[in-house]
């Protein structure tokens, strides 16, 4: 996989495995909290959809440009989701979140108050 000069992860390609996996849910793991799996099928359903289609990336949600963090607020509640980058195994953190060979994603959708 391409390295910037800093020895960084190609963040472009970070951003672009990020918003294929948010947008389609293939490429990693998705993991409800208990608080949302316990929500009704229909509000689980327009809380993905929330993750799925979110565009509001900021400097202060995104500073790293990786968009691997959003907040939305769905009835009264506000919620996150958050993808983090493990090892293939899915047990260390990955080497290079810029390779989908080595990397596995989780995203994780919460309540902002489990957070």
């Amino acid at each position: 996989m391409k390295q910037q000069l800093n020895g960084q992860p190609d963040l472009a390609m970070v951003r672009q495995l990020n918003d294929t996996f948010r947008h389609t849910f293939c490429g990693g793991r998705l993991v409800m909290t208990r608080s949302i799996a316990d929500l009704p099928e229909d509000d689980q359903a327009t809380l993905l959809e929330q993750v799925r289609t979110f565009s509001a990336f900021t400097r202060a949600n995104d500073p790293h440009g990786e968009h691997d963090f959003g907040s939305f607020v769905h009835g009264d509640v506000k919620y996150f989701w958050k993808i983090d980058y493990y090892d293939a195994d899915g047990v260390y953190g990955s080497d290079n979140r810029a390779d989908p060979l080595v990397t596995t994603r989780v995203l994780t959708i919460m309540r902002a108050d489990e957070y």
